[in-house]
């Protein structure tokens, strides 16, 4: 279990929804059930219709649910209001591209800054600075960073990785092609994109 006791499976779905609602058009869906939910993300009844009660309480008989309040429940479940800060390590190409995705707000978070041991990368006028690494364990500190992203090597992924727990930062999202370690009560999520295309193909082939 995780937060506020709802389960990393349900937790995991949450943004669907919240993503799915809000390109809805309103005129259309004052109100939705959990039916029409499940069946517009290809999902089960049962899963959805548990999934919002534990967030949202059970919706209106033949009703469902205030589409409007809906929306509102899952963004303030995810920390819509409250935008948690997160720091990324690494500002080349896959880091500056994640430093122009402007999806993170609509889920709670906020990338504060990114860092890099380049000078030629350094920049202090964008819309996120790229500050240089030297700078990295007091803004962390100062700013009460739990959030870390990791666009660097393999070569240089535990070292940040380490960094980054020295500095206080419970949550890392790993994108180096590589297995980091990280202490007990450290949470770390690999995304190895190479991997996840080459696991496509080998379910489009069988």
């Amino acid at each position: 279990m995780c937060k506020n006791g709802i389960s990393k499976a349900t937790l995991s779905r949450i943004p669907s929804y919240l993503e799915l609602l809000r390109s809805l058009p309103e005129e259309r869906y004052e109100h939705i059930s959990a039916t029409a939910i499940a069946r517009k993300l290809s999902l089960g009844e049962v899963q959805v219709r548990k999934d919002l009660a534990s967030i949202s309480g059970a919706g209106k008989p033949k009703l469902g649910y205030v589409t409007t309040e809906l929306i509102k429940n899952l963004e303030n479940f995810l920390g819509g209001n409250n935008l948690a800060p997160a720091v990324l390590v690494g500002a080349g190409k896959l880091g500056k591209t994640l430093l122009d995705y402007d999806e993170f707000e609509k889920f709670g978070i906020r990338i504060a800054a990114a860092f890099d041991s380049n000078d030629k990368v350094i920049s202090l006028n964008g819309k996120i600075e790229v500050r240089p690494i030297s700078e990295f364990e007091e803004f962390c500190k100062s700013n009460g960073i739990q959030l870390g992203i990791i666009t660097v090597g393999a070569g240089s992924a535990q070292t940040v990785c380490d960094k980054m727990v020295e500095c206080g930062i419970l949550g890392i999202l790993n994108f180096a092609p590589c297995n980091l370690h990280v202490p007990d009560g450290v949470v770390i999520k690999n995304e190895n994109l190479a991997l996840s295309l080459a696991h496509l193909k080998n379910q489009i082939n069988k």
